[in-house]
């Protein structure tokens, strides 16, 4: 697999998907999952989550819709407890969240930028790892405080 090839592939793919304020879901493969999916070049992508204030989900890129995986992420985490409440504010939340997935470079194909500030936003992300195998974990501020946090995991997909 051409590294360079899947790392742009999973920037548009991501920009075109979640990142995008409007993005539409598509029929789930997996029962009560919220899907959505961007296909190029002989390429396919999904990402499939499930939840709201907490919601694991799996993203991947296949040789075709019906294709063998090639990559995978795994992301688990969301709002602390004490703001899992407060739909509104999680809405902002994910907003904010939205905006920084945007900033997805070829670089580190997986989340957002290193750090990103916004007024009273501010995102962290800890990258370990490259395109082959990766680990990572991703906090959201509002006003110095803490509202949100992932942990995400992935890399390559090695057949026998």
């Amino acid at each position: 697999m051409d590294l360079k090839k899947l790392a742009r592939f999973l920037v548009k793919a991501k920009t075109q998907t979640y990142a995008l304020m409007n993005s539409q879901k598509i029929e789930s493969e997996r029962p009560l999952h919220d899907e959505l999916e961007f296909e190029e070049d002989g390429l396919y992508y999904r990402d499939s989550y499930i939840g709201f204030f907490q919601a694991p989900g799996m993203e991947e890129v296949r040789l075709g819709k019906d294709g063998e995986t090639i990559w995978t992420m795994a992301y688990s985490g969301g709002m602390l407890s004490e703001f899992q409440n407060d739909i509104g504010f999680a809405k902002q939340v994910f907003t904010f969240l939205k905006k920084v997935l945007g900033l997805v470079k070829e670089d580190f194909p997986f989340r957002g930028p290193k750090k990103f500030e916004e007024g009273d936003w501010s995102y962290v992300n800890e990258i370990e790892g490259d395109i082959k195998r990766f680990k990572g974990h991703e906090k959201i501020f509002f006003k110095g405080k803490e509202v949100f946090n992932q942990d995400y995991i992935g890399g390559l997909v090695i057949l026998k």
